[in-house]
């Protein structure tokens, strides 16, 4: 599916031949700046890895970055999490879909993204900043949280693993703007446009169990997601 140039893409080159973008080249980037934008707007990853029978597992993951690595948790029981530790290749990947490409031709169609790919190892986070990575998740899906809730006890902490991957191998890759469709094509008697995505906060539901007071007077992070508050 043909697609749009962005504008020149920054100076950085592909930091290894891995993470070089072949198909549509002109759409790639692989500045930090880019990665990071497009890492901090997403909550799902889906990494890849292979296991001890050499099978091949593509998982979707909550993601968050620090500083220049990103982020990924769950028990210490988990067959990604054992098989990340091990020090094998492995490789995260994000997409955002902003809209569907609407061209003259099917062949033409296409979508616009943003996406993020992401290789190398994984590696442990141990404490004490275990525990700072960790209040950087809740902080990253609704800031201000963090110190209203209870904090992990000892017994979470032990049974849960951290791991970090790393952003210095990275590529970013976007598409925006309307369809390029062939000069044969654009007196085709048919719509073409662009038809936006995005994702919509809904409002607020309370748990049935929740303090009556909390419930009433929700803190900002909560109001904020429907928009009731400003900030």
């Amino acid at each position: 599916m043909p697609d749009v140039p962005l504008q020149a893409p920054a100076d950085a080159p592909p930091p290894s031949a891995r993470t070089r973008v072949r198909r549509l080249a002109e759409n790639a980037r692989y500045d930090a700046a880019t990665v990071r934008r497009i890492v901090d707007a997403a909550w799902i990853g889906h990494v890849a890895f292979t296991d001890d029978e050499g099978g091949v597992h593509c998982i979707p993951t909550a993601c968050w970055r620090v500083g220049g690595h990103i982020h990924v948790h769950g028990s210490n029981g988990s067959r990604m999490l054992k098989a990340l530790q091990s020090g094998r290749e492995a490789a995260l990947t994000i997409t955002h879909v902003d809209g569907l490409v609407l061209a003259r031709s099917a062949f033409n169609t296409s979508m616009n993204y943003r996406s993020v790919t992401v290789y190398g190892r994984f590696e442990v986070v141990a404490p004490p900043a275990k525990e700072a990575v960790l209040a950087a998740l809740l902080e990253h899906l609704a800031p201000g949280r963090q110190a209203q809730v209870r904090a992990g006890n000892a017994q979470e902490l032990a049974a849960t693993t951290v791991l970090r991957l790393s952003l210095d191998e990275a590529a970013a890759k976007e598409r925006s703007g309307p369809p390029i469709d062939d000069p044969e094509d654009l007196a085709w008697p048919v719509w073409a446009g662009v038809l936006p995505l995005r994702l919509a906060p809904a409002a607020p539901r309370p748990d049935p169990h929740c303090d009556p007071a909390a419930a009433a007077d929700p803190p900002p992070h909560v109001r904020r997601w429907s928009g009731d508050a400003a900030g």
